[in-house]
């Protein structure tokens, strides 16, 4: 008597799209069954951050430019709020499946490198949109914000999230522990963010730090999304856009090599 034959996935053109979608759904329950950690804490952070900015400075009027500082603050702060949780997302992902010993879950499906590697970036790209979406809100509800370029808002929300979602498979797939990923955290992730801008207009940096501010991804992607809050940036807009595009293409580019090589991923 012949078995019948397993049934295949289905696949829409060269992509397996169900597989795909699988593992996508599989990164978001992940953060949101624990939402209490992965959404509403980072809120709560940040607007303990902005408290403390807004009472540091007390009755004192402060501006940037043209701009109350509070107001050129909290776009930084939200964008904050955005990458470190896509970061987090993916980097968990993947170090935690390492070394609890069941990557091999992941790898065993028929889902190609390019599928691998969208279905965790976009798992990240919600986390991240989500955060930042939760605590825009809860900012606004403190102090009014305004979007004269929500184009630019949304690009670089997707963008730097992406960047960041990237940026942590990566640190993941070459980590073996979590003190590796603690090391990309405090050595790349936390310089950058603190040379991007964040807190301060980098037109106020020393030159040196001014350019090292702009050779910075970090900061374009907070300039930009700054921009599409208060309409004043410190950098090329359009330069921005092209560094982010070029930074997330080659992040893409190596995250699909690593996954297609196997390494650290295969014995």
């Amino acid at each position: 008597m012949t078995l019948p034959l397993p049934p295949m996935p289905r696949n829409v053109g060269s992509v397996n799209w169900i597989g795909l979608w699988t593992l996508y759904a599989r990164e978001v329950r992940r953060f949101i069954k624990v939402h209490q950690q992965t959404v509403w804490a980072p809120v709560v952070t940040t607007l303990l951050y902005y408290a403390v900015f807004a009472l540091s400075l007390g009755s004192a009027v402060r501006m940037v430019g043209a701009t109350p500082y509070l107001e050129f603050l909290a776009p930084g702060l939200i964008m904050m709020a955005m990458v470190q949780n896509a970061f987090a997302n993916t980097s968990s992902s993947v170090v935690i499946a390492k070394v609890q010993g069941n990557i091999v879950d992941i790898l065993m499906p028929p889902l190609s490198p390019m599928e691998l590697v969208s279905g965790f970036v976009l798992g990240g790209v919600t986390r991240g949109v989500v955060v930042g979406l939760v605590t825009g809100l809860a900012i606004w509800a403190v102090i009014p914000m305004h979007m004269p370029h929500p184009g630019f808002v949304l690009f670089h929300a997707v963008m730097a999230s992406m960047l960041l979602a990237l940026l942590g498979l990566v640190g993941g797939v070459w980590s073996e522990k979590f003190d590796n990923i603690a090391a990309v955290t405090n050595f790349v992730v936390t310089p950058l963010s603190f040379l991007s801008g964040t807190f301060y207009s980098v037109d106020t940096l020393p030159p040196v730090f001014w350019w090292v501010a702009h050779f910075d991804p970090f900061f374009y992607m907070i300039d930009g999304f700054r921009y599409g809050f208060i309409g004043v940036s410190d950098g090329a807009r359009w330069l921005g856009v092209a560094v982010m595009l070029g930074v997330n293409a080659g992040l893409w580019w190596l995250a699909w090599r690593m996954f297609k090589t196997g390494y650290k991923l295969k014995a």
